[in-house]
């Protein structure tokens, strides 16, 4: 497994790692790739309120703009819970390895991440427009 000092710090909401615990056990034999990475995320994740995140981490439902550091490829996606997920309409579900790496990291922040082929790859977080209260994202 991977050192966990190369990645930086996360954050997620108590209900957000409530959620992704539980939809995490449920797809381990499934997706294993995405179990390993996720059940490492959620581990190190630092669990807070929902009223003590600041507005600049990815949580569920946010849309967030990211750059690719290889390619310098600039992409804007939501992400969401697999259910709720549609690439045409640029919903990214948190079980696909780029999901898994986005939740948590903050605006400013890059982590590196796996493809499903094992490919090394790098993002930058740029932006990120919280969910709604309703849980979409706030519309721009």
């Amino acid at each position: 497994m991977r050192p966990a000092d190369q990645f930086p710090p996360i954050v997620l909401t108590a209900t957000d790692h409530d959620r992704l615990s539980a939809l995490v056990e449920a797809v381990s034999e499934r997706l294993p790739d995405v179990y390993a990475y996720l059940t490492v995320e959620l581990e190190r994740a630092a669990v807070i309120d929902a009223g003590e995140l600041v507005t600049t981490v990815v949580t569920m439902g946010a849309r967030v703009a990211f750059r690719d550091e290889v390619t310098g490829q600039e992409r804007t996606v939501t992400l969401v819970y697999p259910g709720d997920a549609d690439l045409a309409a640029g919903r990214v579900s948190v079980l696909t390895p780029i999901g898994a790496a986005l939740i948590g990291v903050a605006e400013g922040q890059s982590i590196t991440w796996y493809t499903r082929e094992g490919e090394a790859k790098t993002l930058t977080v740029l932006a990120v427009e919280p969910p709604s209260a309703d849980g979409g994202a706030v519309a721009a």
